[in-house]
């Protein structure tokens, strides 16, 4: 009888991925489509910005321009982590938690990843361009930054600042399509998303520390160790406080401050709970952020009530 102890990776349930026919299987989980929080975590800031520079909940921009933002976050979500892991195909095959990938697990080979990253890059752009031309060049300017993003830990303890760069660009794109314009509202948002980023991110990466020690590459959580949980504490201090200055600058009203002020201690829950030495607690934390993006984007919707 086998009695090995099971991995983490081993011990992540079945869902409806693995129930998909074998050949799109692999392609699908080079998406990341069977780990919809990185997705929710792009697409909140695009909702955070597009609800608060609207007129309020009846205004109809929010849900046409949130649903094109729920399908790009999709598409380039799965565009990123592709590239990523094509980037990352040497290293990820000897870290426990991402060997059995698509592409180091030999499932897709790097020219068809190549091909299919191309293929979802043409399909977001097809959803970008149903915005105007101001919006198509502001969400343009973020493809760099997601490319450059896999290159990162090579060369910075601090990869999850870019991360943040990358996935709170739509913060930028929400505001610019909805007012055609970038206000001071919308570069707020953007740095507290950015703040709010290095702290889920950190969080995240102490799952893998002990590898990432072994193979060289860098993060936050190597660099911080012992000190995660102080610097978490003024990260998300000032994520919630350029968030609320966003808000203040935009105007809102009382019924905006609750939802903000539940988010705030979601994120004090976070650290005041978080293990890291445990990667089920550190991943279930992780996790806990779409709940606070959700509610940010309640407050968004309240703020013009």
């Amino acid at each position: 009888m086998d009695t090995a102890k099971p991995t983490f990776t081993d011990m992540r349930p079945d869902g409806w991925v693995d129930r998909m026919p074998r050949r799109v299987r692999p392609y699908l989980k080079l998406m990341r489509l069977d780990r919809p929080i990185g997705t929710w975590l792009l697409l909140l800031p695009c909702w955070w910005s597009a609800a608060l520079a609207a007129d309020g909940p009846g205004d109809a921009r929010i849900w046409h321009y949130g649903l094109l933002f729920a399908l790009g976050a999709v598409i380039m979500r799965g565009a990123g982590c592709a590239i990523n892991d094509i980037a990352d195909r040497d290293f990820d095959g000897r870290v426990e938690r991402t060997a059995t990938r698509p592409i180091p697990s030999g499932e897709v080979g790097v020219p068809a990843a190549v091909a299919f990253t191309l293929a979802l890059m043409l399909a977001g752009l097809g959803v970008l361009v149903q915005f105007d031309r101001f919006t198509v060049v502001v969400g343009a300017l973020s493809v760099p930054i997601l490319v450059a993003y896999p290159f990162m830990k090579r060369i910075t303890d601090w990869p999850q600042a870019w991360l943040g760069l990358a996935f709170n660009w739509g913060a930028l794109v929400g505001w610019a399509a909805v007012a055609g314009t970038l206000d001071w509202p919308a570069a707020l948002l953007y740095a507290g998303g950015i703040c709010w980023t290095l702290g889920y991110d950190t969080i995240y990466a102490h799952q893998d520390k002990d590898d990432d020690r072994k193979i060289g590459v860098r993060s936050s959580a190597l660099a911080l160790g012992r000190r995660t949980r102080p610097f978490l504490v003024a990260i998300y201090t000032l994520a919630m406080l350029c968030v609320a200055a966003a808000f203040a600058v935009a105007g809102s009203g009382p019924w905006a401050w609750p939802p903000l002020a539940l988010a705030a201690l979601h994120l004090a829950w976070q650290v005041a709970t978080v293990d890291t030495d445990n990667q089920p607690n550190c991943l279930a934390r992780f996790k806990s952020n779409r709940d606070f993006g959700l509610l940010v984007t309640v407050a968004a919707l309240a703020a013009h009530v």
